[in-house]
């Protein structure tokens, strides 16, 4: 669970944002350069784990994960196609699990009937183009939680797969992470204090671990009417993965150690177990999810 500046758990207000430029930092939207058609190997398709873990310490979990995954055979087959989403709550009572949990339907509901469905039954290339969509999702997630939860709020990190592109949609602390064969890299960029006064060169990352308000985001959905979302578009190299998790996990565990859990499991749901098992094992003072996708190879 993650605190917003905006929320009843945190009086914090962080500095102004720094001036970098938006091409330097992880996460950040940003125009991007056209890019070729996404590629699927026929055939071969990818697989996927999930888990959502209430932790040692926490008495509900406040996490929620959605993940669909489509696949069509036949003659008019459509490519294949995934969505991932992970959301933190936060808010007194059950406030964080019900904006949490109201995100991934609604973000769900909507990438349905205004990206899938239209992908499935297009014969042309009229679809809508998918960062747009997903970056509307998380609008409309924003909205709802505000309305139907007006105490509550959450973190939201979403990603479409189609073929070997993902498009990824972020708000919050939660992280989206790529493993390869070049090793471990964090994609999302947290919308927290503690990274804001790293920007700055206030702060070291080491600093930061442990500073007393390193959960408080200054980002999150269900806090303001209007939102920035973070949009990235990243190709997936064949045989790597990616992971969608909440803080209760990288807070928990090093890069190293993320990555080491990842290439030793022999599925990406033992992947996720093992991932939430050595969280708690660290401790688990928090909600801990997780979802690893495989491409293929």
């Amino acid at each position: 669970m993650t605190s917003s500046t905006n929320g009843a758990n945190s009086s914090a207000t962080p500095p102004p944002e720094p001036p970098m430029d938006d091409s330097m930092m992880p996460g950040a939207t940003r125009q991007l350069p056209p890019i070729e058609p996404y590629a699927s190997k026929p055939g071969k398709h990818i697989i996927f784990g999930v888990n959502s873990d209430i932790g040692v310490v926490r008495t509900n979990n406040q996490d929620a994960i959605y993940a669909m995954y489509s696949v069509n055979l036949s003659v008019d087959s459509a490519p294949d196609f995934g969505l991932f989403v992970v959301a933190d709550g936060m808010g007194g009572h059950h406030d964080g699990e019900k904006a949490s949990a109201l995100t991934t339907r609604i973000i769900a509901k909507y990438i349905n009937e205004e990206f899938f469905l239209k992908l499935l039954y297009s014969q042309d290339d009229d679809s809508p183009i998918i960062s747009e969509v997903l970056n509307d999702a998380v609008l409309k997630a924003n909205q709802m939680v505000g309305e139907k939860v007006p105490e509550g709020g959450t973190t939201c990190t979403a990603a479409i797969i189609l073929g070997d592109l993902a498009y990824i949609a972020h708000v919050g602390d939660s992280r989206a992470y790529l493993i390869s064969v070049d090793g471990i890299e964090q994609i999302t960029r947290d919308h927290s204090l503690v990274q804001r006064l790293i920007e700055l060169d206030q702060l070291t990352q080491e600093e930061a671990a442990n500073h007393p308000q390193r959960n408080v985001l200054y980002r999150a959905l269900g806090q303001n009417e209007s939102i920035d979302v973070d949009t990235i578009t990243r190709r997936l190299p064949p045989g790597a993965y990616l992971m969608l998790c909440s803080d209760g996990l990288w807070n928990h565990l090093s890069e190293a150690q993320i990555i080491q859990l990842v290439r030793a499991a022999k599925s990406p749901q033992e992947a996720c177990d093992s991932l939430v098992a050595k969280a708690n094992e660290r401790g688990g003072l928090d909600n801990i999810s997780v979802i690893v996708v495989q491409i293929p190879g």
